[in-house]
């Protein structure tokens, strides 16, 4: 059964920082990669950051990068079940969305379209 459980969302002041987990399992993690979308009110859902579970290798939105870090916690992934985060610097307003993680095929450059798996989402509100 496949599972991709968010967690660490809430609210944080403008300049804050927040880090996002994502617990994912039941998968063949070479296949894919490991990202994380946003959708924010009334705004289509777009890519925010994601990394390959094969080689590691990160994308990031032209609107986050240098701003948020996308990681795996090594240590504790296994075969079966891997962690991911979301390090989130410099929060602004404009980043109020709901955070979905997600299992992205390899070959779609951290798009939409290349998603198979979803998880529930968490929230994340940037306000003073």
């Amino acid at each position: 059964q496949v599972q991709l459980v968010e967690s660490g969302g809430g609210l944080v002041q403008p300049g804050g920082s927040l880090r996002l987990s994502c617990a994912a399992s039941g998968f063949t993690f070479d296949f894919y990669a490991i990202g994380w979308f946003r959708q924010a009110p009334g705004k289509e859902r777009e890519g925010v950051s994601c990394i390959s579970s094969r080689d590691g290798s990160t994308y990031y939105a032209d609107s986050v990068k240098g701003r948020f870090t996308i990681s795996r916690d090594n240590a504790k992934n296994t075969v079966s079940k891997h962690t991911v985060y979301l390090q989130m610097n410099s929060l602004k307003p404009e980043d109020t969305a709901v955070y979905y993680c997600a299992a992205v095929d390899l070959g779609s450059s951290c798009q939409i379209l290349g998603v198979d798996y979803w998880g529930q989402g968490t929230q994340v509100t940037v306000s003073s």
